[in-house]
């Protein structure tokens, strides 16, 4: 019996995992990733790093985050606390979804996370105050192969469903993208 509802969404490769909880009078249980469940939604590396985010308030926005090829990782995002509305960003080269986004809200509510493939950014914007997010990475971080696009940038249009209270310097000045821009190539 399989623990997760997977959905395919508009961008290729990009997933909506919904987790089922087991559950009776004392709580519950939910599994929060298995190898063997997410293999089929392209999920074929092992877990390389795990980090938690804590946002403080409400509105504030984080990323859009990347890592350069050969560092690109997957990513299967969870809000273990409160709601974000969580945003991908297809930068794959020759991607017939090139530079558009898709995003989902994951809240500790609703049990989705979100399985991002290699050659996507991701951002978020916390949509209630004191968001915790769980995420399994299948590459480490590596600062030298580090990479962002500014959340604000028009060519994007990404439509933040709220006013964007706080945001960290190094986020607010990624530059905008330009023509020079052609996309990741894995």
């Amino acid at each position: 019996m399989s623990r997760f509802t997977i959905t395919d969404l508009p961008l290729a490769g990009l997933k909506l995992v919904e987790r089922q909880n087991l559950g009776d009078s004392r709580g519950f249980l939910s599994r929060m990733f298995c190898a063997e469940e997410l293999a089929p939604a392209g999920w074929i590396k092992p877990i390389a790093q795990i980090n938690l985010t804590m946002t403080a308030r409400r509105g504030t926005l984080r990323g859009m985050h990347f890592q350069q090829p050969p560092h690109s990782e997957m990513k299967l995002v969870n809000c273990i606390r409160g709601a974000v509305f969580d945003v991908a960003v297809d930068l794959r080269a020759g991607s017939p979804t090139f530079l558009q986004w898709n995003a989902e809200e994951l809240s500790a509510d609703n049990r989705r996370s979100f399985l991002i493939p290699e050659g996507f950014a991701h951002g978020f914007q916390a949509l209630t105050d004191d968001c915790e997010l769980l995420y399994l990475h299948s590459m480490p971080y590596v600062p030298g192969s580090e990479g962002a696009l500014n959340s604000q940038d028009p060519t994007l249009r990404i439509d933040w469903p709220l006013a964007v209270t706080e945001m960290s310097e190094r986020d607010r000045n990624h530059p905008y993208l330009t023509e020079q821009f052609t996309g990741l190539i894995s």
